[in-house]
């Protein structure tokens, strides 16, 4: 990878309408824990060409790679958007921008389909592009690959080995098994879409990374859509502008030129860009700042709703370093599923984080979030003298760092969901002794197993008469960690009610699970 697209001529001339063939731009979206930054990682070092040339040292938000050499589309490229997570694609989509012409849907094979999997889905059918299911973790020995295709197909994606349209392939981001069958099947889709760019048109694209580095200034990664980028070329975006100083492909390498579909870095910027807005080219510093939008000093306007007094809520003061960051951000947190809990925008703004975002914080016990500020030095040494105040502040500089530290907030606050697995029941045939809340008693197990530390359930009739937990079991006198059904047992009972004989005893557990939203 040199920086030229292969799949693209620079004779323009040879293109006498510009169109031509571009390669694929690929987002991967899922569940958290489905392994979507483990896939990226392994089609990185899947692909040989960026191994040899260094491989990648820093995030730039977008990589390419070469398609297998062994398949139909030899030497062709894929772009990936290294964002994992549908809320920071969301972000970009919310300005505006579509960057993706190919999604990846990763579920794990071994696990279930998620409510992550299930926001990824809808967010996926809203942006209108193919989609590809990657079954995951296929070297799990508990993987189920056709559980899944079940379980997808109950929200309406039915994989084509089910009858539909949609096409899937069995992965390991571990082992790197299914890799090279996905990188293949991505380029046989794209083929089908027949992608195109005008490449006679002035360029044109999306910012995908935007962040400011304390020596080169403002770092700012696009996706070109349209056209052909130079050195020296000036470009804008609704909120800031460039001349361009240097060129960089994904790999920090120094280009002359960039084609669609190309994530390229460039450097030059007066101010950083907001991630997700459009670029266009100017032919004159004048013209681009004549697009610029100016950038307001204002609040927009919080989300503060009524809630019934039984409903769970968290308070959250949002600010950011523009407004164009702001408006994406809180449209994504919009997004999050607030059945369970409600997310409460209580103020929303630009600027550091200040005195008044605190006494607001403190008053309504909310969360302060921040994206690309910074934290007033009052604000840092009155919580330095006042300890008591607990009022938690974070910054971040990723959008999707950011959504899922939200996530995480509401998930906490949820109340944990007991869930109860019946084990075993046991006829109760005699009791043999009794005294306090001691009971030994004689059964016969008549459904499940029963083991040392279980919980008890007293059932008379049908009805439940007392609860308890099981001391010690025994068989024929002798103690026993484990018996099955058909095994006659004796257990030490301890509870807050009296066993009788023909009494069913059903042994249970129950397990904290965390919230989910």
């Amino acid at each position: 990878m040199k920086g030229q697209n292969k799949n693209l001529t620079p004779k323009e001339s040879k293109h006498p309408t510009g169109q031509v063939s571009r390669p694929p731009v690929v987002v991967i979206l899922g569940h958290v824990d489905h392994g979507k930054s483990s896939l990226l990682e392994a089609i990185r070092d899947f692909d040989i060409t960026a191994k040899e040339s260094g491989g990648i040292t820093q995030h730039v938000g977008a990589y390419e790679v070469e398609g297998p050499s062994s398949g139909g589309h030899p030497g062709k490229k894929i772009t990936f958007i290294d964002t994992p997570g549908h809320e920071a694609f969301s972000a970009i989509r919310a300005r505006g921008a579509q960057v993706a012409d190919i999604a990846v849907l990763v579920a794990d094979a071994a696990d279930a389909v998620q409510p992550q999997t299930k926001e990824a889905v809808t967010v996926i059918k809203k942006s209108q592009i193919p989609m590809i299911v990657a079954l995951n973790k296929m070297d799990k020995p508990t993987a189920d690959p056709e559980k899944i295709k079940r379980e997808l197909a109950k929200i309406d994606i039915i994989v084509e080995s089910m009858g539909g349209e949609v096409p899937s392939v069995e992965i390991s981001a571990k082992t790197k098994q299914g890799i090279n069958e996905l990188l293949e099947l991505i380029l046989l889709v794209a083929e089908m879409s027949d992608l195109k760019a005008d490449i006679n048109s002035p360029a044109e694209g999306v910012v995908i990374e935007s962040y400011l580095d304390r020596l080169k200034g403002p770092v700012v990664t696009l996706i070109i859509t349209n056209g052909i980028l130079n050195k020296k070329d000036i470009i804008g975006t609704s909120s800031a502008f460039a001349k361009i100083k240097n060129l960089e492909d994904f790999q920090r390498k120094t280009v002359e030129k960039a084609y669609p579909s190309q994530p390229v870095i460039v450097l030059g910027w007066e101010k950083c860009p907001g991630v997700g807005e459009k670029f266009k080219q100017y032919t004159t510093i004048e013209e681009a700042q004549k697009n610029i939008k100016k950038e307001e000093i204002k609040v927009i306007s919080p989300s503060v709703i009524a809630v019934g007094s039984d409903q769970k809520v968290l308070n959250v003061i949002l600010k950011s370093d523009v407004l164009g960051s702001l408006e994406a951000i809180a449209g994504v947190l919009k997004d999050l599923p607030q059945d369970k809990i409600i997310l409460r925008i209580l103020k929303s703004g630009t600027g550091d984080i200040n005195d008044s975002d605190v006494k607001l914080a403190g008053m309504s016990q909310g969360q302060i979030i921040g994206f690309r500020v910074k934290i007033n030095q009052s604000v840092l040494q009155g919580l330095k003298k006042d300890k008591e105040k607990r009022v938690k502040i974070k910054t971040f500089d990723i959008i999707y760092n950011l959504i899922q530290e939200v996530r995480q907030m509401m998930e906490k606050s949820l109340t944990p969901e007991i869930v109860r697995q019946d084990i075993g029941k046991v006829k109760t045939l005699v009791v043999f002794w009794g005294e306090k809340n001691r009971q030994i008693v004689g059964g016969k197990i008549i459904n499940g197993e029963v083991r040392k530390g279980l919980k008890i359930e007293v059932l008379r009739e049908n009805e439940k008469v007392g609860e308890g937990k099981i001391v010690n079991l025994q068989r024929n006198k002798k103690d026993a960690e484990r018996l099955i059904k058909g095994d006659e047992c004796g257990v030490l009972f301890e509870g807050n009610t009296k066993i009788q004989e023909g009494d069913i005893l059903v042994f249970y557990t129950e397990e904290r699970k965390k919230g989910e939203l």
